[in-house]
């Protein structure tokens, strides 16, 4: 559902992002199509040019404008979300109360927390699978780094230190506080964070208001990611992690460990491997078909956004720490990103 640029590799909606499909590390179309065991039988959008364009680009024979009838008419045993976040929430939970047997939901999962929970609640309740595009989580790349962490490469972590040039603390940094969870095996527990008043305008409309911002996220065992996250911040794209032993710079392809003492090592990955989204697809089928988990759950991907969400809490109090989980009415508080 969502035949856009994620979706289903349409770059005429990537040029509305100002992005290339090529640049992806894959698309839900195309990462599904490619797998021996499952075949695209459908798909949904409300604009009529996409849906013409992915029946072409897909040999696909049915297309709906409303999603909700082509859950109605086709037996479906795996839905890709790939709409705008603010409508996550009720397809995903219509997927589980149909039967669906696998959910693949673009990030961020939702855009308040009580929403993520009713779509975890529904998906537990009805044995829907539900799993997240964070692809670091599938990308062999971050996978390696997450080993040389976890044998003491860099030795005790202290601190992270991430930064990227584009603000959108939900859109982007949904990706980043994942993966410095995934990498470290942690949940966050507490947010000191400041919103950047500079919000550029969203090309999905004037609704969505997704700002950067700086600050420090606190995960459990007090290692401590520092963020800086403008909208036009003069830094690039940075992920280091800090140890006791030397450091890790992560980058698109390959990360550089260094050590205190002097010595260095490239970790890279295979240049013909399959796109993250393949590698998360197969890991799906895999527990469809036989034994197996799914590494980019539900539950993390609520952890992001609860960072996400607790931005924007934390700001509005100066930037004093706000401990996680956040309850009351914080959990109903809506961060409209794309």
């Amino acid at each position: 559902m969502g035949l856009g640029f994620i979706g289903a590799a349409d770059q005429i909606s990537g040029d509305a992002l100002g992005q290339k499909v090529e640049n992806l590390d894959g698309t839900h179309a195309l990462a599904l199509a490619a797998h021996a065991r499952v075949e695209l039988v459908a798909g949904s959008s409300r604009d009529e040019g996409r849906r013409r364009r992915f029946a072409q680009r897909m040999n696909v024979k049915r297309t709906y404008s409303d999603w909700r009838e082509m859950l109605r008419r086709e037996d479906l045993d795996v839905v890709s979300i790939a709409t705008y976040t603010p409508s996550h929430a009720e397809i995903a939970v219509a997927c589980a109360e149909a039967g669906v047997r696998a959910v693949i939901c673009e990030k961020p999962l939702t855009t308040k927390l009580r929403d993520a929970d009713r779509v975890i609640d529904a998906c537990r309740n009805h044995g829907t699978l539900l799993a997240v595009n964070h692809p670091r989580r599938w990308h062999p790349l971050w996978r390696s780094v997450r080993r040389e962490i976890k044998r003491g490469s860099i030795g005790e972590i202290s601190h992270l230190a991430v930064h990227w040039p584009s603000g959108r603390l939900g859109n982007v940094g949904t990706h980043i506080f994942d993966a410095a969870s995934f990498l470290l095996d942690s949940s966050p527990e507490a947010v000191s964070g400041t919103l950047d008043p500079l919000v550029p305008p969203d090309c999905r409309g004037p609704e969505f208001h997704d700002p950067g911002g700086w600050g420090i996220v606190r995960l459990a065992g007090g290692v401590r990611v520092h963020v800086d996250a403008a909208a036009r911040g003069g830094l690039p794209f940075g992920f280091r992690a800090f140890g006791s032993l030397g450091w890790i710079d992560v980058g698109k392809e390959e990360a550089d460990l260094h050590t205190w003492t002097g010595q260095t090592k490239t970790i890279a990955c295979p240049a013909d491997r399959p796109s993250s989204l393949a590698i998360g697809v197969d890991e799906i089928v895999t527990c469809l078909t036989g034994d197996g988990e799914v590494t980019a759950t539900g539950e993390a991907a609520r952890d992001a956004l609860e960072v996400i969400v607790a931005f924007h809490v934390s700001s509005k109090l100066g930037g004093r720490w706000v401990s996680l989980p956040l309850a009351g009415e914080d959990r109903d508080l809506e961060v409209m990103m794309g």
